[in-house]
């Protein structure tokens, strides 16, 4: 049978900086969230049938004709005042525009030209950057017909494509590439990111081993509850104004994700859409940016939990923590707003004990204090994210573990389960990534869930393992005469 699975496609250079910047400009609703997402070659971009669903500026890298570009999703351009969300919005996307190698200013064909076009259309011209004229929703011959009218705008000639049937393309592709700056000398990216220590294994007696990571940035994911300041905490940590921030609740729609340097690491930041509970969850569009939110999560190595210190700990931030427990990521809870909380320590006690009470599997996670606003206290989150994800790589040696098991089985003897001791024999680490744990024994799987628990936690006092999930897994090992004595009877 032949081989359906589509080839391979290259492996990007790890870093992007240097890359060529791509920037997909114009008024709302033309499709450029579409056209987005054929360039990057998947749905990264969120699409719906509404004028202005992308608020942020989203970034992807595209593989075009053979050349790596920083391909850049817009907000649509709006005539606003400067204090609005569109104004906002507006000025963001203007900042593409300023840092872009290339702009692709997108019409709608079947629309036609509008004045909001003629207007945007002259500031982009001044704006003395290389443009390339896309005339989006041409399919067929009427909209190639239409799509000549965009002569009028002075940009040059125009692209007729259809992002969303996928015609026109192939010659889009080529002009980008014609119009793209000069490619610089290759560079082995790859010849430092793998070494002789990139392996996992046991180190000298008594040590947990913390294996290097694999090479690429340290993915981070920014989550919590609407308005809690988590496009501000992002805001801050980039040294820009990357996100739209401001007083209204759920202005981050999408997942938008930016790379920061920072002593010598590389990390991929995202920051995503506030997560309600799903009894407030009407709109479709809304179920869209919570499902952005928890992928974004799922691919993150750390999360980083974002709580308003001046509300408390809510029960919708212990269900996001459950969450981030349950797909295996380390957590580092950060506390916002710190710099208007009256009593400090009384706030931090009380959100600890919270935590302690209903999530033990948090248990130790290290908490950051921080003002996103002012930036104060900002510069400790790093820091308190390379240390979770070292936690989250460790690994215990089989035989320091094995003499651990064997005082906790002295300390607490596993408990009678239908009038019969349980054997437990052995424990080892089978992975990393949360740390995960196989206890072999007896009947093994029917031990019960308070014995494990103490196992559990004692595997995170004596090994230094606070704040991440540990998974203890449970096999049992057959007896050969159970059903030789059962055909015998």
């Amino acid at each position: 049978m032949a081989d359906r699975r589509k080839p391979m496609r290259p492996v990007a250079p790890l870093p992007s900086a240097d890359l060529p910047v791509v920037a997909i400009v114009g008024r709302p609703n033309v499709g450029k969230s579409t056209l987005f997402n054929r360039l990057v070659g998947r749905r990264q971009a969120l699409v719906a049938d509404t004028p202005g669903v992308t608020r942020d500026r989203k970034e992807g890298l595209a593989l075009v004709r053979g050349r790596y570009v920083r391909l850049i999703d817009t907000a649509g351009l709006e005539e606003a005042a400067p204090e609005t969300l569109f104004g906002r919005m507006r000025a963001s996307s203007e900042g593409a525009v300023v840092d872009a190698s290339l702009v692709l200013f997108c019409i709608d064909a079947r629309a036609g030209i509008t004045p909001s076009d003629e207007h945007f259309a002259q500031w982009v011209r001044r704006q003395n950057r290389p443009i390339l004229l896309i005339a989006n929703k041409a399919e067929g011959r009427l909209g190639a017909a239409s799509a000549l009218e965009a002569y009028s705008l002075g940009l040059g000639e125009p692209l007729a494509v259809s992002a969303e049937h996928g015609e026109g393309l192939a010659d889009l592709m080529a002009e980008i590439v014609d119009h793209l700056p000069p490619e610089p000398e290759p560079v082995d990216f790859m010849a430092d990111a793998f070494g002789e220590d990139m392996f996992e294994g046991e180190g000298e007696e008594g040590e947990v081993v913390l294996p290097a990571r694999p090479p690429g940035p340290m993915r981070i994911a920014i989550v919590g509850r609407p308005n809690a300041g988590k496009s501000t905490l992002m805001n801050a940590l980039l040294g820009e104004e990357r996100m739209i921030t401001g007083p209204e609740p759920g202005l981050t729609r999408d997942s938008i994700a930016a790379t920061l340097f920072d002593d010598g690491d590389q990390f991929e930041i995202v920051d995503t859409a506030g997560l309600r509970r799903k009894a407030r969850i009407d709109e479709a569009l809304e179920k869209m940016s919570v499902s952005a939110s928890i992928e974004a999560l799922k691919m993150a190595e750390v999360a980083v939990l974002v709580l308003d210190a001046t509300l408390g700990v809510h029960e919708q931030d212990l269900q996001i923590a459950r969450l981030i427990e349950r797909e295996g990521r380390a957590c580092v809870l950060a506390l916002n707003k710190w710099d208007v909380v009256e009593d400090r320590n009384a706030t931090r006690k009380a959100i600890l004990d919270r935590l302690s009470i209903s999530l033990a599997q948090m248990r130790g996670v290290p908490v950051v204090t921080f003002s996103a606003l002012t930036g104060a206290g900002v510069q400790r989150l790093l820091p308190a994210v390379r240390d979770a994800c070292t936690v989250w790589n460790a690994r215990v040696p089989t035989g320091e573990l094995n003499r651990w098991f064997e005082s906790m089985l002295e300390r607490h003897a596993p408990p009678l389960v239908d009038g019969r001791r349980l054997k437990l024999r052995y424990m080892t680490q089978v992975k990393s990534r949360p740390p995960t744990f196989v206890l072999f024994g007896t009947r093994a799987e029917l031990l019960p869930d308070d014995y494990k628990r103490y196992l559990v936690n004692g595997m995170r006092e004596t090994f230094d393992l606070p704040g991440v999930p540990i998974r203890l897994q449970l096999r049992g090992t057959k007896n050969p005469y159970a059903e030789t004595g059962r055909k015998s009877r």
